[in-house]
């Protein structure tokens, strides 16, 4: 639904996860008999849950535990495990950085060097773990370092900026071709964020084996405040999904994944995500809260440090307990922000779905939700 801004604006009518409910069914099933397990590519996993690219959420430590424990640790690959031998004093640093303080001091420590033999290194750790190697760039540092992340064994590659596009016009440099990178890459690519069927579609159209729909909606971004612009995500998540929809037609059924990722602070979000289309969530603050987490009840994003125009703030988001109880309970507070996949599996046995992909055809309301 279209409404009028002024005479020469019109604008569209679009939906966060506030404002959306999840509607029960006719039916309903144990929670013991609903499956959450998800899977892309070659790649199986019990809970449908990646630990987003921030220093403050995933190291090589965390990244292992979060294997283990049934999801994907995606390394960010720009962040101070591969610019410092022993960044421990450097996270406790920011950790302990008065806030007027925080921005300067972490741009600071952002400007050393990536260093390619410690990109090697951390992705080695992961392997030696156990699990499922995952490692995120950004698109303007992929041409760079993609070799050497290949090379060291990545097993699924993210290429993740606040937003990525497939047409990026530049008149400095030659700009990354996600087309060409991704069929030429011998490993499956995760993409985002997007935020529109557009830019989705054309994402998809790359080869991509996901899309992340998303941009700077998490609780460490000011995107919005700094840029003016945001994406309300339950519109966002919903009109990304029709682009698959479409895509799967146009392809001939190839199946690209569509992964939230950003405004994912409870349990609640999870569902509504899935709920509106997505197949994974990636989250940030969520995990961010682990007792665990490299952040210490701090988060920050990479925008946070930007050189020139930061775009996030090092918040406070609490400890709520370790990584393991934040995904599997038991909770210890009735807030959404533990035992996730318990919430996930109770929320799809209540509306009377046994699976993810069943349960993004549940019912969706408008119903604007106010704190009391």
């Amino acid at each position: 639904m279209e409404i009028e801004i002024g005479r020469a604006k019109r604008a569209r009518r679009v939906y966060a996860f506030d404002d959306v409910a999840v509607v029960p069914s006719r039916r309903t099933r144990d929670p013991e008999d609903v499956s959450v397990t998800w899977s892309i590519d070659a790649y199986q996993f019990d809970i449908p849950f990646l630990a987003a690219p921030m220093d403050s959420v995933v190291s090589p430590t965390t990244a292992i535990m979060m294997g283990q424990l049934g999801g994907l640790g995606v390394l960010d690959l720009e962040g101070v495990w591969t610019r410092y031998d022993d960044p421990e004093p450097l996270l406790a640093e920011v950790r302990s950085l008065p806030a007027d303080r925080a921005t300067a001091r972490m741009q600071q420590i952002y400007s050393e060097p990536i260093k390619p033999e410690l990109v090697t290194a951390r992705l080695a750790e992961i392997r030696a773990g156990g699990v499922t190697v995952a490692g995120a760039l950004s698109p303007q540092r992929t041409q760079e370092l993609y070799k050497t992340v290949v090379e060291a064994g990545v097993d699924l590659f993210v290429i993740r900026g606040t937003t990525v596009s497939a047409e990026h016009v530049s008149k400095n440099v030659e700009p990354l071709n996600l087309k060409k990178f991704i069929y030429e890459l011998d490993v499956p690519v995760i993409v985002g964020g997007a935020a529109t069927y557009t830019a989705a579609l054309h994402l998809m159209r790359t080869g991509a084996a996901g899309v992340l729909v998303g941009f700077g909606g998490g609780a460490a971004s000011t995107t919005r405040a700094t840029l003016g612009i945001h994406a309300p995500m339950a519109t966002a998540v919903a009109d990304v999904a029709g682009a698959r929809r479409d895509y799967m037609d146009e392809s001939g059924g190839r199946y690209v994944h569509v992964i939230a990722d950003g405004g994912l602070g409870t349990s609640g979000d999870i569902v509504k995500a899935i709920a509106c289309g997505a197949d994974a969530v990636m989250l940030g603050t969520a995990l961010a809260r682990a007792t665990d987490a490299p952040g210490g009840g701090l988060h920050w994003g990479t925008e946070a440090y930007h050189s020139q125009l930061p775009r996030g703030n090092r918040v406070e988001v609490g400890q709520v307990a370790p990584l393991e109880e934040i995904l599997y309970g038991p909770a210890p507070v009735a807030e959404g922000t533990a035992n996730l996949v318990g919430a996930l599996r109770r929320s799809m046995a209540t509306t009377g779905y046994s699976d993810l992909k069943e349960f993004q055809r549940v019912e969706v309301v408008v119903a604007p939700y106010h704190a009391h």
